[in-house]
């Protein structure tokens, strides 16, 4: 059977995979058969960001990691509704818009419209809805009214309080016991108890707020995501998901007061791992960070989604330039391939399945390596039948690859990366001068002719290109990005 059979027998329709799609749950500390609330629709609610400076990689993963999501939700047949909110209303926005010496609200749109430009060059789909907190304050008030009203919510010194003894259930999501928990928000004399947390933040001089019935202020962070994951996807919905990081106590106390409101609230919740570097979690007070705008200077967007989506959205990524090279270099090998095949055969169109081991790894929590190796042994088997004259598998291979790396959100002929495709041809140009080059490198070492077979070397090497030998044959890619 030749490699375009292979490839033929493997793309089978989801109804025929025989595998459901299965989510880590952190709230069940197990993988669970992902079964939506209502037939057909997946809504999910996608911590966004806090829009204090400019976005760096590990802010960025998180969102990347749920766009997969949705896509392969969308691909396997469901209406996806994702929410990613805006947090334009925190103490390190007033902070450090303070410190510029600018207002408040300008320096939060300034940087929420530079997260939207990183969504956007990393090929993040436009979210349903993208609300921002100081849109909402209508809703986090009713939130908290109802809270009081079941004892679980207390106002003291123009603070509103959630007082965590009263909600039996607290610590579940984290799996912490609720004397071991502290809510890092510093003393205050006001509370009844030190492990209560700050449902809304009464006035003070400088800062914006907002009337309410338990006087002016302004919200507290865990209350806002609460109040709009409810106002958009109703009190109960399917997926929540965020960093590793908020498990506790931001997710903590969502669920806490979304529960003990009498809502539903998420029904599996998501966690993604961090991006790091030297073993520590990228971030700004470490001055670690990774700028998107800097990191789009070296390589292209969709390199860097590569390098973002492929690791297992679990697993956390210790940043090296080493590591974001080899994941351009291996994303410009499938680039390469279908640029060959459309110099030789034309353009390929988009495989109406995917392979059925693509589709296995994709609903095994999201295993994107998994994936991505299918990908590339497409790519190989499609290699090879180019080499062997064999067009039309490889033009299988080379749909049945724009198939899965579209679900993925990186084929490379989509008009988003390739502006019509005629980056990917000049590479399938490219390779067919390299593959010539190459044959007749091999010709030489057949003849043991080696200074020939050397100088076809040292000409690819001068030109930008890297060659390796493997028990397949010899394989190139462009140099990687330094």
């Amino acid at each position: 059977m030749g490699s375009g059979a292979t490839i033929g027998a493997c793309l089978v329709t989801r109804s025929l995979c025989g595998v459901s799609l299965r989510l880590h749950d952190t709230a069940t500390r197990e993988q669970r058969d992902f079964v939506p609330l209502r037939a057909g629709t997946v809504s999910m609610y996608v911590c966004g960001a806090t829009v204090q400076g400019v976005p760096h990689i590990g802010h960025v993963r998180s969102s990347l990691n749920y766009d997969v999501l949705r896509r392969w939700l969308t691909y396997s047949g469901h209406d996806v509704l994702l929410v990613r909110n805006v947090t334009d209303i925190d103490d390190k926005i007033l902070r450090k818009a303070a410190d510029a010496g600018r207002p408040w609200w300008e320096w939060a749109a300034t940087h929420e419209r530079a997260f939207s430009a990183a969504y956007d060059a990393l090929g993040c789909l436009p979210a349903s809805a993208e609300p921002r907190a100081t849109g909402h304050v209508t809703q986090m008030v009713d939130l908290i009214a109802r809270l009081i009203d079941r004892g679980h919510a207390y106002a003291a010194g123009g603070d509103v309080y959630f007082a965590v003894r009263s909600f039996p259930e607290y610590g579940s999501l984290s799996g912490q016991k609720v004397d071991d928990v502290a809510q890092g928000e510093g003393d205050c004399g006001d509370k009844r108890d030190p492990l209560d947390f700050t449902l809304w933040k009464g006035a003070k001089p400088g800062e914006p707020s907002w009337p309410t019935p338990w006087g002016a202020g302004r919200p507290g962070w865990h209350l806002e995501c609460s109040a709009m994951a409810t106002a958009y996807l109703g009190p109960e919905f399917d997926i929540h998901g965020g960093g590793l990081d908020l498990v506790f106590p931001h997710h903590e106390n969502e669920q806490a007061q979304s529960h003990a409101a009498g809502d539903g609230f998420a029904r599996y919740w998501l966690h993604n791992a961090w991006v790091t570097m030297g073993g520590e979690k990228m971030s700004k007070s470490l001055g670690n960070t990774l700028s998107i705008p800097a990191m789009l200077q070296r390589v292209r967007g969709v390199e860097l989604r590569y390098y973002l989506v492929g690791p297992h959205y679990r697993s956390s990524i210790e940043y090296s330039d080493a590591a974001l090279s080899e994941s351009v270099s291996a994303y410009r090998r499938i680039e390469g391939f279908l640029g060959r095949v459309t110099e030789r055969a034309g353009t390929p169109g988009v495989a109406a399945e995917v392979p059925a081991a693509f589709a296995a790894a994709l609903d095994d929590d999201l295993g994107t390596p998994g994936a991505l190796a299918v990908v590339h042994n497409t790519v190989r088997e499609g290699n090879s039948a180019l080499d062997a004259g064999d067009h039309a598998a490889a033009v299988r291979a080379a749909e049945s690859v724009r198939a899965m790396t579209g679900v993925l959100g990186l084929d490379p002929l989509d008009e988003k990366w390739a502006g019509g495709g005629s980056d990917t041809a000049a590479l399938g140009a490219l390779g067919s001068l390299v593959d010539d080059l190459l044959q007749r490198r091999q010709e030489a070492r057949a003849a043991r002719d080696f200074a020939a077979a050397d100088e076809v070397r040292d000409r690819l090497t001068a030109a930008g290109i890297s060659v390796e030998d493997g028990p397949d044959g010899p394989s190139w890619s462009l140099k990687d990005v330094q």
